[in-house]
């Protein structure tokens, strides 16, 4: 049996979609492009981190030609290179990259580059297995390190990529898990010269990452069942589903439900719409002219780019922004940052002149928008008070839909702009995200980190005319569910 260490993980999280894998022609789910872009950052601190290590000689990937991969890895091997990346080995049908190979004296260090910002459990599996293959292939292993991100690193000129860093050493758990490792291999040896293994959907589906057989495996569950059920514990939602209950409408009677999950609950088996017209005055009552409808994007990224960010900070780079006066006018205002340079001094600058002295700002779960403006008032300390100002004019549209103002069955458990939007504008095409090229906020969050990077100058403008198009289309959403709410509380 061959494996590879990702498709030892694999197997630790599911053996059924290890046999699969290995054993059927079912499609697995292509990755979206936030997986897609994840897969690049990673790719990205792995060459940085090569760097912690200069002078190594790099193997080159070649899907095609694995075995010229594991001939190159044995040439600079026996010509006594110290330092290899992507160090290739095949032994005893156990097929493992390192990322980084460097001798110790009379042996060899691993080092497994990840970027998150901690070590994780599947993390040491994964540097388990290559301190077994590497072994196996005949190099004393003396120890086994974990390189990730650091995420109280802060940029200050240069990159300091010793700071941005922190390396762990888990020789000793990798050590300790050889004996798992072997049972691992011996169940799915076995496992794999057998039928499918009868394995049901549960909460490893999730683990490590979600699974790309969720399509396939989760086919029988429908599009509005418990595992919607609003803000439901995932072992819950398991619980009811051991218990056979798989619809909404099959909840039995002595569930206690929150409030929401108990109008998700009641609209799901009426088929009605849940209206407390009390509710939604209250709301609209403390809202005040010029009506500001507002909405950040922002990026984040395991590089600091700029001074004063850390790994992965929300960084806003755009906004969108919607004033509806109270003789009924509107007006739309909306900046995007330049690519090339730290967005935020500019940002700062456009949203303080462009937001009227006076008036309500509305977003729709402000806490993000409200964290996005301390950070900026964090930054800029000689407009801190005038930023801080601002967030005592904030209201949150989705408060009239979280305090059970209106519950529409179509929400189908979840409250976020994207679910209720089409819920209660199912036919109005001026507001549907489907037709756009940027469709939400993560499409927004990755083309921007990496739009510095395109060449092509047409190119760039077409993606930041989407993204435009997408950030304004958040603040008329925005607006018109303000003008529908109006409308269903008879104002």
């Amino acid at each position: 049996m061959n494996l590879s260490k990702s498709l030892f993980v694999r197997g630790v999280k599911c053996a059924k979609s290890l046999w699969l894998y290995k054993n059927s022609d079912i499609p697995r789910d292509e990755p979206d492009q936030g997986q897609e872009a994840r897969f690049e950052s990673g790719r990205m601190v792995g060459d940085l981190a090569k760097r912690l290590f200069p002078g190594g000689k790099e193997v080159a990937f070649d899907p095609e030609n694995f075995k010229g991969m594991i001939s190159q890895t044995r040439k600079w091997l026996d010509a006594g290179v110290d330092t290899i990346y992507e160090a290739t080995v095949s032994a005893r049908g156990d097929f493992a990259m390192a990322d980084i190979l460097k001798r110790d004296g009379d042996g060899w260090e691993i080092y497994e580059v990840k970027a998150s910002t901690s070590v994780k459990d599947y993390h040491i599996l994964d540097v388990a297995f290559q301190y077994r293959a590497f072994s196996n292939f005949g190099l004393r292993i003396k120890r086994a390190f974990i390189i990730h991100i650091d995420n109280s690193y802060v940029r200050k000129g240069e990159l300091d990529i010793k700071g941005l860093f922190a390396i762990k050493d888990v020789t000793h758990e990798v050590v300790s898990k050889q004996g798992e490792i072997e049972d691992y291999r011996q169940k799915f040896s076995t496992m794999l010269k057998g039928d499918m293994p009868q394995v049901d959907i549960g909460p490893h589906c999730f683990n490590f990452y979600d699974c790309d057989y969720m399509s396939w495996c989760w086919r029988n569950v429908p599009e509005r069942s418990i595992f919607n059920l609003y803000r439901l514990t995932q072992a819950k939602k398991f619980e009811l589903y051991q218990e056979g209950i798989l619809k909404i409408s099959d909840i039995p009677e002595d569930f206690r439900p929150n409030a929401i999950q108990a109008l998700q609950i009641e609209t799901e088996k009426t088929g009605s719409v849940h209206v407390d017209r009390k509710k939604i005055r209250q709301f609209l009552s403390r809202l005040s002219y010029p009506i500001h409808f507002f909405d950040f994007e922002t990026f984040n990224e395991p590089i600091p780019r700029f001074d004063g960010q850390r790994p992965y900070m929300h960084i806003p780079f755009q906004y969108s922004l919607h004033i509806l006066y109270e003789d009924g006018n509107l007006e739309h205002r909306e900046f995007l940052a330049d690519e090339n340079e730290d967005p935020r001094n500019h940002v700062i600058s456009h949203m303080l002149k462009d937001i009227r002295p006076q008036g309500s700002i509305v977003a729709f779960n402000k806490g993000f928008e409200e964290g996005i403006i301390k950070g900026l008032a964090d930054y800029d300390p000689l407009r801190k008070n005038e930023l801080l100002s601002l967030l005592e004019r904030f209201e949150d549209l989705m408060e009239p839909f979280r305090n059970g103002g209106y519950y529409h069955p179509e929400f189908n458990g979840s409250l976020s702009l994207k679910s209720v939007l089409p819920a209660i504008f199912p036919d109005d095409k001026t507001l549907d995200y489907n037709g756009l090229e940027i469709r939400n906020g993560g499409m927004a969050m990755d083309t921007f980190a990496t739009l510095h990077l395109i060449k092509d100058r047409e190119e760039r403008e077409k993606i930041r005319n989407a993204l435009l198009e997408y950030c304004r289309l958040d603040t008329l959403a925005l607006l018109r569910l303000y003008e529908f709410l109006c409308k269903v509380a008879g104002l």
